[in-house]
């Protein structure tokens, strides 16, 4: 693709993106889906783009495009709305983590010649769901936010879970057996030593904000710090992007945390954080939603199926994935949460590019069957997207909806109060607006 023709596509892109975004208004079939089927044309099925073209670029990109997600994400969360669904949202992460692990080893062993550690090491790839892929898809939707912050915890936590035991099991194939009570109580200290980094940070960045506003050009001086924050925070060994959710959390809890730290001072000085204003939050949302864009794009270009068969395996785990989250939800999520939010939760299941990049860590290892592996991955990837898409679109149909508000008859039914009230708690880019 020429220099200007790619200058030209990353326009019509722009203009496309809320296109698709006013067509998942009116019709409920995801932006996301539409985005990602561009990618698609562009890399695997006519090869105009591949991964190679994009390098080293493409994993940055993905890194900060989730940084900004999350960060974005998080500033829509109220302490009340994250202390009532934190709980849920973690016990969801776990139970879906450890079920999909599980069958997917089955179904892996059961189809292939691969070892138990490499089968298990695949169901930990899967084992959650994608914070890119789930934040972008609830802005468009209509649940509560408490609803909706389980989706958002549940995805977040489960990217640190499917990173640290997928390393870990690949390392019991190759020799190394990690101690498993050891590694557990890792990853809870990793993510409480994660958040406290994050809203720390928050804090301290919330001291000096109002100082940065006097300098020219200064509006982008948050994401750098949360950048930074980030990056910090993975070269002590812990996982960044929960800091980055928690310092978005405690930016837009200031006004809330004011009243607490009254009279604390700081070097010296009483504490006067500031919150971000209208302006800065319009411009965050603009950034976002330019780079979630490209970002599924990307996704789709990424995507590489090589074997047919292999990709039959795939389709078939997810499938039996998606059947076995409607159980889950019942299990884990409180009764008073609405029918229709539960419905949705059973089918918010999309992995993303995390669990792609997971996935090819065996073949870059020189693991005989890492082609497999990898292929298999894509494949969930793109049939778990595709699914969800599909799923959503359905649940918001008349006729289809009544077949999960069966399933979900013990939930609690929607009146018109919650309908006027209830709105969806991020916007396009995955921010309150």
């Amino acid at each position: 693709m020429g220099l200007a023709l790619l200058v030209l596509f990353f326009g019509a892109l722009y203009f496309l993106a809320h296109i698709f975004a006013a067509v998942f208004n009116r019709t409920k079939i995801p932006d996301v889906l539409w985005l990602i089927l561009v990618g698609l044309c562009l890399g695997p099925l006519f090869g105009i783009i591949t991964p190679q073209d994009i390098g080293q670029v493409g994993v940055v990109f993905m890194t900060l495009t989730l940084i900004v997600i999350l960060f974005h994400s998080g500033l829509g969360i109220s302490f009340t709305t994250l202390q009532k669904a934190a709980t849920r949202g973690a016990l969801l992460s776990f139970v879906t983590f450890v079920v999909t692990t599980i069958v997917t080893a089955l179904i892996i062993l059961t189809t292939t010649d691969l070892s138990k550690s490499l089968a298990l090491m695949i169901g930990a790839v899967v084992g959650g769901s994608s914070p890119a892929i789930v934040v972008p898809m609830l802005s468009r939707l209509n649940m509560r936010n408490e609803s909706a912050t389980v989706l958002l915890l549940e995805s977040a936590l489960a990217d640190v879970l499917c990173i640290a035991a997928a390393l870990a099991f690949l390392d019991v194939y190759q020799g190394s057996a990690p101690n498993v009570a050891v590694k557990i109580f890792q990853i809870i200290i990793s993510f409480l030593l994660s958040a406290v980094i994050g809203g720390v940070a928050a804090l301290v960045w919330s001291q000096f904000l109002e100082r940065m506003r006097a300098f020219r050009d200064s509006v982008l001086a948050t994401f750098a710090f949360v950048f930074g924050v980030f990056g910090l925070t993975e070269l002590m060994g812990l996982p960044g992007f929960i800091s980055a959710l928690a310092f978005g959390i405690t930016m837009g809890n200031i006004e809330t945390l004011k009243h607490f730290v009254k009279g604390v001072t700081f070097f010296g000085r009483p504490l006067q954080p500031a919150c971000l204003d209208i302006t800065e939050e319009k411009f965050f949302s603009e950034i976002a939603f330019m780079l979630k864009t490209f970002f599924f794009v990307y996704v789709g270009i990424s995507i590489q199926i090589t074997n047919t068969h292999w990709m039959l395996i795939g389709l078939a785990i997810t499938l039996v994935v998606f059947f076995l989250r409607i159980p889950i939800v019942r299990l884990t999520i409180s009764k008073a949460t609405r029918a229709e939010d539960a419905s949705i939760m059973s089918v918010m299941v999309p992995k993303g590019l995390a669990a792609a990049a997971l996935a090819s860590i065996p073949l870059e290892r020189g693991i005989a069957e890492g082609d497999l592996i990898q292929s298999v991955v894509f494949a969930v990837v793109l049939f778990s997207i595709l699914l969800t898409s599909i799923m959503i679109f359905l649940i918001h149909d008349p006729a289809f909806s009544r077949i999960y508000s069966r399933l979900f008859s013990n939930f609690a039914h929607s009146t018109k109060a919650d309908e006027k009230s209830d709105g969806p708690p991020v916007n396009e880019s995955g921010a309150t607006g």
